[in-house]
């Protein structure tokens, strides 16, 4: 067989052993994909009235803030995701089978891409459970095309592999599961600070440029665009800039990382 034949074959073999995991022990699986659930639910039913009539300055409107809020927590639900990569990743590192991989006839990126593949499926599949969800409450995409949700899900597939890569990178780098959990939290807390509960003109103005320069609010932006059937202006090519150069800059760490690492 050809070596890229192998290393294809190398990578499935990572990408079931990864899936495997994750089926066996789905624990921390769930715990990541219910708090976005929670968030939905908290702040539809909790709190939409109030912040739907504080956004668009008329009446309550519940389901105009389920369909403002759900593209924001799509794109948290895919930052939860990632953090069980990052603690997984930390498991292989200390737990000595990268070490027996090491000695073994195998393609030596197979061990990290099978991971991130795992992930992004995870991810993807997370996504799924908390749209069905948001449907489930009155969550209705009508307006937007075939295209654009075409458009959308291409955009959640790039940001879930950006933001996949760094987390093993953040798995790469800690010393144990506990660890690499607390590195890969800013995944989860980025899209609080971002334009997923409140548009960034509702903002205090010093606060405007935290929410505004980070990857989570153009990509937002660009997915309630998509799905909403309205406009994205710039937003989309900032988001598939963020996704590309975290993309890239992840994989530079996280092989770099794994190759140095004689763990």
């Amino acid at each position: 067989m050809s070596s890229l034949t192998l290393a294809v074959r190398d990578c499935t073999t990572m990408l079931r052993r990864n899936l495997l995991h994750a089926r066996r022990y789905p624990s921390l699986t769930l715990n990541l994909l219910l708090t976005p659930i929670m968030l939905l639910l908290l702040f539809v039913y909790v709190f939409g009235d109030t912040m739907s009539a504080g956004i668009g300055g008329g009446g309550p409107d519940r389901s105009a803030y389920l369909a403002f809020v759900v593209p924001g927590l799509l794109l948290m639900t895919i930052g939860s995701t990632t953090i069980g990569t990052a603690v997984s990743v930390s498991n292989d590192m200390t737990e000595g089978i990268i070490a027996r991989f090491r000695t073994m006839a195998i393609h030596r990126g197979s061990v990290l891409v099978g991971h991130v593949i795992g992930s992004v499926l995870q991810a993807i599949i997370s996504v799924t459970l908390v749209g069905a969800v948001a449907v489930a409450i009155g969550f209705r995409s009508s307006q937007a095309t075939v295209l654009e949700w075409l458009a959308a899900f291409g955009l959640l597939l790039l940001f879930a592999t950006a933001l996949t890569w760094i987390a093993v990178g953040m798995g790469l780098i800690s010393p144990n599961a506990e660890a690499a959990g607390n590195n890969a939290l800013p995944l989860i807390l980025l899209p609080l600070l971002s334009s997923t509960f409140v548009p960034l003109d509702a903002m205090p103005g010093w606060f405007q440029p935290v929410a505004e320069y980070q990857p989570f609010t153009p990509a937002i932006e660009t997915l309630r665009g998509l799905l909403l059937g309205t406009g994205i202006g710039h937003n989309g090519w900032l988001a598939v800039a963020w996704c590309l150069g975290l993309a890239v800059l992840g994989y530079l760490w996280s092989t770099s990382k794994f190759d140095a690492d004689p763990r």
